[in-house]
């Protein structure tokens, strides 16, 4: 019962704080408040609307299928992953996003990852590996932790670093799932394996929270190095 009010706070918590981000994020940039307010709610609303979704999918074996040709949870993550890179394109969104890249704002979501102990506890009732748990929990942990601290005390090289570590942590977290039991054949002969991950309720962390975090993390890191490069181009002398 824990794991499944942690996976679904983190699940709805992210999104919502997005969502937040981006309202405030309008505000910054000139937007008006009703527009702000419908960005950020159509954003949390298609995002929640893949969570639900992503639910069902779980909820009848999709993504836990030992026979389906198509690796449906990789997929489904891929998608969501994609979905939410494309959608900072769109030109309102682009906007904000533009305009946070030099701000705190975009790892507010992140700090919804203290929930990462929830791998822990999962370990702790047999359900998932240390090898995996551990790493996974412990640098969740510490990136949503990392998160608070870099919203107070914000500067570019910081959040660049935290974006950076940010990013390899969900790496190494989908490398560990994918090699304890995710994959089609298992590399790491750990039990129980990894297989949980495709299960409700812990199926909605790889593909709603990880797409999410990766695909913020990626755009800040995009903004960051241009607004760095911005800041290198020198300003020519009046009258030269």
């Amino acid at each position: 019962m824990v794991v499944w009010m942690l996976v679904l706070a983190g699940s709805v918590a992210t999104p919502s704080v997005a969502a937040v981000a981006l309202y405030r994020g309008g505000l910054a940039t000139g937007l008006p408040p009703r527009r702000s307010a419908a960005v950020a709610v159509t954003v949390g609303a298609v995002w929640g609307a893949w969570v639900g979704t992503s639910a069902a999918l779980a909820a009848n074996d999709v993504y836990h299928d030992p026979d389906a040709v198509v690796p449906w949870l990789g997929v489904a993550a891929l998608a969501a992953l994609i979905a939410a890179l494309l959608a900072a394109r769109i030109p309102a969104l682009g906007r904000i996003l533009a305009a946070s890249g030099a701000t705190p704002r975009p790892a507010w979501p992140h700090a919804v990852r203290v929930l990462g102990v929830l791998f822990l506890i999962a370990m702790v009732q047999g359900t998932l590996p240390a090898v995996f748990a551990l790493p996974a929990g412990l640098g969740d942990m510490a990136i949503g932790v990392a998160a608070i601290v870099l919203a107070r005390r914000w500067n570019r090289r910081r959040a660049v670093w935290f974006n950076v570590f940010g990013l390899l942590d969900l790496v190494v977290a989908v490398t560990l799932g994918l090699l304890g039991g995710l994959a089609t054949h298992p590399i790491l002969p750990v039990s129980p394996s990894t297989a949980a991950m495709s299960l409700l309720p812990l199926a909605l962390i790889p593909t709603t929270v990880v797409p999410l975090d990766a695909a913020l993390h990626v755009l800040s890191l995009a903004r960051l190095r241009r607004a760095t490069r911005s800041a290198a181009v020198p300003v020519p002398a009046v009258g030269s």
